[in-house]
């Protein structure tokens, strides 16, 4: 007789409003990488996309902030918002690598992202930018999105730049280099059955 096993869908729905923004989101891990991405701000929505893409995560985003202050909020929300999604739909994280990382070369640049679920917050980010903005994206807005990312997940980024060049190659790649490392993190890993991977026991 044969034993029939159920999968259990990850995923989650993120709703935040605030005096500053207005973010509702759906995120599906197991996903083919389709994305319907709305920031208001075009070239976060190109990252956002690509993310998703290479992730191979289903995302749909929809966020609003004051803009017309500045775009801080909506970009550092958008980062929170998706970092929340992320740990909501990984539970409490049993049988899951865990960590990942990636290396993603963007013609001339080379980016190195790795992500560590283990529970704690804290941003390492290496990269900067040589013009004000990429597109229309203030450019030291990236970092903020990371650091969001890193608060609502509980998790731990490293973000270096290897090799130089276009600002916006040097974006795209640390975005994607992002998604295919946390696609390392939050694979599940048939050995580890259901087994926190922690030595505590706990995450």
């Amino acid at each position: 007789m044969k034993t029939k096993t159920t999968k259990i869908a990850r995923t989650a729905k993120i709703k935040r409003k605030t005096g500053e923004t207005d973010i509702a989101l759906a995120l599906t891990l197991d996903g083919s990488g389709r994305s319907e991405i709305a920031t208001g701000i075009g070239f976060f929505d190109h990252m956002l996309c690509s993310f998703a893409k290479h992730g191979l995560f289903d995302l749909e985003l929809s966020a609003k902030g004051d803009l017309q202050v500045d775009q801080h909020h909506l970009v550092e929300d958008t980062g929170i918002a998706l970092g929340e999604a992320f740990a909501a739909a990984l539970g409490d994280k049993k049988g899951i690598a865990r960590a990942g990382s990636f290396a993603f070369p963007m013609d001339e640049t080379l980016s190195l992202v790795s992500v560590d679920f283990g529970g704690r917050s804290l941003l390492t980010f290496d990269a900067k930018f040589s013009r004000g903005f990429i597109g229309r994206l203030q450019s030291d807005l990236v970092r903020e999105f990371f650091a969001g990312f890193v608060q609502g997940a509980r998790c731990n980024v490293c973000v270096r730049l290897l090799y130089e060049g276009n600002d916006h190659h040097k974006c795209e790649g640390i975005f994607k280099g992002f998604a295919r490392a946390l696609a390392q993190a939050c694979e599940v890993r048939a050995r580890a059955g259901a087994a926190v991977p922690s030595t505590k026991g706990v995450i």
